[in-house]
């Protein structure tokens, strides 16, 4: 497995590296993980963008001072204040789409554990009403962390966020976007992993995830970017 760490200068330019990285997966079949702290952002899905009030959900992401990004897959917004983690596990996978479901379940068992690791005992689900609805999430004391999935190129890339300390400034800017997009949204709903009384530093948590999710993989190489 390989392991990407660190972030890039620019939140656009970090977007792509995920890119990179995942057509890496493609070119030789080797996996790859990247866990790290994304730029301060606001990332829309395509949902968002077809929505009748995209534009004034961006304005509101914009005047609180979160760039916006414009992601290729679905699902709603999702806030990045700087500290917030980011996980994406890239895997090779032989025709067709894989076991989507094994993936799902593997994936959200090692956020779990690295939960409990920082001192978190979350279950499977969200509260009403939470950020980026679904059905894969984990919860405690409120939305942690949410997971989704998608196929392309011979790769399964599964990635997820990770609330570590900044609920309440996830929430506050969350709350006027998913009103301008007329989606439910329940500031409250917004957990971290501080909130649930663990430890809410940023690496920890990071190391905690990369430890859960190479496993018993080894890793063939290291490469730091920034």
């Amino acid at each position: 497995m390989r392991l990407l760490r660190g972030r890039t200068s620019d939140y656009e330019r970090d977007y792509e590296r995920t890119r990179e990285m995942v057509a890496g997966v493609a070119d030789d079949a080797t996996p790859a993980l990247r866990v790290w702290t994304p730029h301060r952002q606001v990332a829309f899905g395509r949902r968002d963008r077809r929505a009748g009030g995209y534009d004034r959900a961006r304005e509101a992401a914009e005047s609180r001072g979160y760039p916006v990004l414009e992601r290729a897959v679905g699902g709603r917004a999702v806030a990045y204040t700087g500290t917030t983690v980011a996980f994406a596990l890239a895997e090779p996978v032989d025709g067709g789409r894989g076991d989507i479901g094994g993936r799902y379940d593997r994936v959200s068992a090692a956020v779990q554990r690295a939960l409990g690791d920082v001192g978190v005992d979350a279950v499977e689900g969200e509260p009403p009403d939470s950020f980026c609805p679904g059905t894969h999430s984990l919860q405690a004391d409120g939305k942690i962390a949410g997971l989704a999935q998608r196929v392309r190129q011979n790769v399964a890339l599964t990635a997820g966020i990770v609330v570590v300390c900044d609920h309440d400034a996830v929430a506050a800017v969350l709350d006027p976007v998913y009103e301008a997009l007329a989606v439910p949204f329940d500031p409250d709903a917004v957990g971290s992993v501080s909130r649930a009384g663990g430890r809410g530093d940023p690496d920890t948590v990071v190391e905690a995830l990369e430890r859960a999710l190479v496993g018993d993989r080894s890793v063939t190489a290291r490469e730091t970017i920034g």
